[in-house]
């Protein structure tokens, strides 16, 4: 089952956003309404936004990798193209030219 965003989450699964920093492009996948990686992860990550907003699980275009980033560093993906990622087929049913269509295959968090 996919988690529901809650009220302040600003995307939802199966958006295309792109990373304010980095500049890599994404679809979200799952949403936390706070971030649930460990204190020596969090200590880890070079920007630290605040663990209290929403974090996002998200497949990043042209690598095989996943990111796990704070509402705070995203931003809507203007591009509206398809990413490219062996786990989309996985986690999605079809693109509709804007957004990816979520199936309901569960996002497996590594935090939990």
């Amino acid at each position: 089952m996919i988690r529901s965003t809650g009220p302040s989450a600003e995307f939802r699964p199966g958006q295309l956003v792109r990373h304010r920093r980095y500049g890599y492009r994404g679809v979200i996948v799952d949403s936390d309404p706070f971030c649930k990686a460990p204190e020596s992860w969090y200590e880890n990550n070079k920007t630290q936004p605040s663990r209290n907003q929403p974090w996002y699980h998200v497949l990043v275009d042209g690598f095989s990798t996943a990111t796990y980033a704070a509402q705070t560093s995203l931003k809507e993906d203007d591009c509206k193209e398809p990413i490219t990622h062996p786990l989309v087929a996985a986690y999605f049913s079809d693109f509709n030219g804007q957004a990816y269509v979520r199936n309901d295959r569960t996002w497996l968090d590594a935090w939990d």
